[in-house]
């Protein structure tokens, strides 16, 4: 249940709370917050805080720029002093849908967008989409002027122990911090790249997943500046070794079961569960662009480095979009494999729910499971096996979402037209650029 306005008035009060972050997203994924002080802390509550929604990428034009911000009370939280330790006071923070001046929502608004999903979710009888994240990141050093490198003095690999260096003290600070607020934390370790890390921390509603991640990112950059590295979510900001994925394990609950469990099936998945895993097959070409936004997600997303290419399910093969995990019962789930953590959390949830309900309102079936090494197999049988494969760059992923009706209709025009927008001028200024491998490799020769 989400605290009451008054309890949360009360933890203000008593924590000696001197700073109070209202905190949204924008199209992008960018965290945004308005702070305020104690003395306008009933006004906050009370979503009577506005803001100049024409300063935010894609939200607004400057003659409609008013906009509200509506604490959510179940985001509430105060910073650990790790985060936010000094002499100006403890900050809180709530998370805060966006309104209009007259008080309705937002449709700019990306976790509105995420929510109108779940109402769909329920109106087919479902409680909601449990959703857990495996973010992957890098820790860099920074040079003597504070700007990030991509050096690591690190050269552990995947699990491994070694080496105690600052990039495991700083993996152990953000577990910490992250505990302190409230995350209950699965596993942290060292990742297959040198400077790689995973933190992953339990499932939870769409929702609150989303908001998860928007907070994981911030604290994970946060402490990683104190130790004097540099954290990135870029999904391959060095080229020859794997990036930063973040799976994503998915499962749908009806009247408090697991609804993707048939113990009777193949595979022990329901008709409910193939009808899931066949909508996000079908829209896999739709969403990738709302999960892997950047220029440089496509970098990642090619044969190699265990990064899915190809649209397809599995139940055992990490090769596939898509595969099953082991565990079954009420663990039973999908691990959707393509996604990064470069990804507007709200949107990208909000896509791949769009896509599994389109699943089950048309009753889609996904073709038989692949589970033989997709990447060993000839262009004749990726073929007779019907695996198409995602787009290779963000401009084909851009035309793809365009075709995709469904997908367009959950981000609603708003967001779709300025999120379309943002992407084709960040393609366009990447095509026109001229990069140090046309250099190395023309200059002298030419």
């Amino acid at each position: 249940m989400p605290l009451p306005r008054d309890d949360i008035r009360a933890r203000l009060d008593d924590e000696h709370v001197r700073f109070l972050r209202l905190q949204f997203s924008d199209i992008v994924g960018q965290n945004k917050n308005v702070e305020v002080p104690a003395s306008q802390f009933d006004k906050a509550l009370d979503g009577e805080i506005m803001f100049d929604g024409s300063s935010v990428q894609g939200f607004a034009r400057i003659e409609e720029s008013d906009m509200l911000l509506k604490p959510d009370f179940d985001t509430f939280l105060v910073f650990p002093s790790i985060i936010e330790g000094d002499s100006r006071g403890k900050v809180a923070r709530l998370i805060c849908d966006i309104a209009l001046p007259d008080g309705s929502p937002f449709e700019g608004d990306p976790r509105f967008v995420l929510k109108r999903q779940i109402e769909r979710l329920r109106a087919l009888g479902f409680d909601d989409m449990l959703a857990g994240p495996e973010p992957e990141f890098f820790l860099f050093a920074r040079d003597v002027d504070g700007a990030p490198t991509t050096n690591t003095h690190d050269a552990a690999g995947y699990f491994d122990l070694a080496p105690v260096d600052r990039g495991e003290d700083a993996r152990r600070d953000m577990v910490n911090a992250l505990v302190e607020m409230g995350f209950e934390i699965e596993a942290a370790h060292h990742e297959v790249a040198p400077g790689q890390h995973e933190i992953d921390f339990k499932y939870a509603s769409a929702l609150a997943t989303a908001d998860n991640i928007a907070t994981f990112r911030m604290v994970v950059k946060r402490v990683a500046l104190l130790h004097g590295l540099h954290a990135t979510f870029m999904p391959k900001p060095v080229a020859g070794i794997n990036g930063s994925g973040m799976h994503i394990h998915l499962s749908l609950f009806k009247d408090g079961q697991n609804a993707f469990v048939d113990d009777r099936a193949e595979h022990q998945l329901s008709h409910t569960a193939k009808n899931w895993i066949a909508g996000l097959l079908e829209h896999a070409q739709g969403i990738v662009a709302l999960t892997n936004p950047l220029v440089n997600s496509y970098k990642r997303l090619t044969p190699g480095y265990e990064a899915p290419t190809n649209i397809a399910w599995s139940a055992s093969n990490r090769s596939a979009m898509i595969r099953i995990p082991a565990r079954r019962g009420e663990g039973t789930r999908c691990e959707l494999r393509m996604p990064d953590p470069s990804c507007n959390p709200y949107l990208a949830l909000a896509a791949i729910m769009a896509a599994g309900i389109d699943g089950i309102e048309r009753n889609l079936v996904p073709p038989p499971a692949i589970d033989r090494n997709i990447y060993q197999m000839s262009v004749r049988e990726r073929r007779r096996h019907k695996i198409k494969e995602l787009p290779p760059t963000l401009r084909e992923a851009l035309v793809a979402l365009h075709k995709d009706r469904n997908v367009r209709d959950a981000l609603g025009s708003h967001v779709y037209e300025h999120f379309q927008d943002a992407k084709s001028i960040e393609f366009e200024a990447y095509r026109i650029a001229v990069h140090e491998w046309e250099l190395d490799r023309y200059l002298a020769e030419y």
